[in-house]
């Protein structure tokens, strides 16, 4: 584990619930307007293309607002584990120290600031199609 203090494992930490209870929070908040917009009720529901078109994406894009949310929920509960676990704050690519400051920026950081750089280089083409 890498050498933080207590004191800085501890900001971590509570950064990291705080934001657990945030988007636990933002996540209760989409499914209830979810459940009051009758978006997917209008799917396949309409007689005009452009009105289905229109509620196929509302419903897309609450879908993926959930997804993105519970996506960044897991990789809090994983942190948090490793905190647990005492291992936290070490890079996964190199073993060097990730360092407080990127941790206390991004708390679920998975590598230090130049393997990360390196990762972004490396797969940036990954998720975009080409012809």
């Amino acid at each position: 584990m890498a050498q933080l203090t207590d004191e800085q494992l501890a900001q971590i930490k509570a950064k990291l619930q705080r934001r657990y209870l945030e988007l636990l929070e933002e996540v209760r908040g989409e499914l209830e307007r979810s459940g009051d917009q009758h978006y997917a009720d209008l799917v396949g529901g309409v007689a005009d293309p452009g009105d289905d078109s229109v509620a196929d994406m509302l419903v897309d894009v609450n879908a993926t607002l959930v997804d993105r949310q519970i996506s960044e929920m897991r990789e809090i509960e994983a942190a948090l584990k490793r905190l647990a676990d005492l291992d936290f704050g070490d890079c996964i690519e190199c073993g060097g120290e990730i360092g407080f400051e990127r941790l206390m920026a991004y708390p679920t950081a998975r590598r230090c600031i130049r393997c990360q750089a390196l990762h972004e280089k490396t797969y940036m083409h990954e998720n975009n199609p080409t012809l």
